[in-house]
């Protein structure tokens, strides 16, 4: 909105035009019902076209048992039937460390965010983990005029916790989140041809309740922020080699997480000392602390 801003955080005719769309909300009821009405409306429409696996497949596909190439696919695969070579002689304490997501599909990630990152720590004595999944948002992309603007555009962490059952094959672990347990597959890892590091991962997350799948979750992981296009589709060929494209790992149906440079310097404008002035960051902090230490 164009003039002067108040407080240099928003324009002063954005607020009046606010506060005349909220009165004539408050004084008429058939402009309020109106707008129960559309808002009801689009909500159904939002939730029908997820379920419908209509709305993005890489961004917001909620069907129950995919309809892929014509043919239902139901329920989840077993971890035999899309692990991959790569996975001999796995090492899960070379799993540990940061890794940052190139590309996802989970109705559950927010597609606006960006510099989406996994940072995973072995308990002391190796049965469990800790995932600390971190991210930033609104994206530049996603929001244009207000991305630097939002209390989280610094970051914020949400922990999984998981572990390591012995009775599980390497390369499984069970992971706890949103009230629910559920597996974890880590299907392929790439190494350096030097020093045997793992470089890439796919990971993959599928629930079932009464044999019909309910959730979906594939990640596309590297230690670098950045992957080359090739780079890209070559970890869409080896998903698709594990069988996964019925579960979501189609080009068409995964999101690309948007990053900034790593070397880009922290958002500080006068929203941040706003959000800082009230200890927004603070309570980021503390409900960060909160959940980790309810996880342990």
């Amino acid at each position: 909105s164009p003039g002067p801003k108040i407080a240099d955080l928003v324009p002063a005719t954005f607020v009046l035009g606010n506060l005349v769309v909220i009165a004539a909300v408050v004084t008429s009821k058939e402009i309020r019902n109106a707008v129960n009405v559309l808002a009801l409306s689009a909500f159904v429409a939002y939730v029908g076209a997820g379920l419908d696996g209509t709305a993005g497949l890489g961004d917001f596909n909620m069907q129950l048992d995919d309809d892929y190439n014509g043919k239902v696919v139901k329920g989840c695969p077993a971890y035999e039937e899309v692990r991959q070579t790569s996975m001999d002689g796995f090492d899960l304490s070379k799993y540990q460390g940061k890794w940052y997501e190139q590309k996802f599909h989970d109705w559950t990630q927010f597609k606006e965010v960006y510099d989406t990152t996994l940072d995973i720590k072995l308990t002391p004595d190796g049965k469990g983990w800790i995932d600390d999944f971190g991210v930033k948002g609104p994206s530049p992309k996603s929001a244009k005029l207000s991305w630097d603007k939002s209390p989280v555009a610094n970051g914020a962490h949400y922990f999984l916790f998981g572990k390591v059952d012995d009775r599980d094959p390497v390369g499984v672990l069970r992971e706890s989140g949103f009230g629910v347990e559920f597996p974890n597959y880590i299907v392929d890892v790439q190494k350096d041809a030097k020093t045997g590091e793992y470089t890439e991962a796919i990971q993959f997350q599928c629930l079932e309740r009464g044999g019909v799948r309910v959730f979906e979750g594939i990640n596309y992981l590297s230690r670098s922020p950045t992957m080359t296009d090739a780079e890209l589709k070559a970890m869409h060929g080896r998903a698709e080699n594990a069988g996964m494209v019925p579960y979501g790992a189609g080009e068409d149906q995964m999101h690309t997480n948007e990053r900034r440079d790593v070397d880009a310097p922290p958002i500080d404008n006068t929203w941040q000392a706003m959000w800082r002035g009230l200890g927004v960051d603070k309570l980021l902090e503390l409900l960060t602390e909160a959940i980790e230490d309810g996880g342990r």
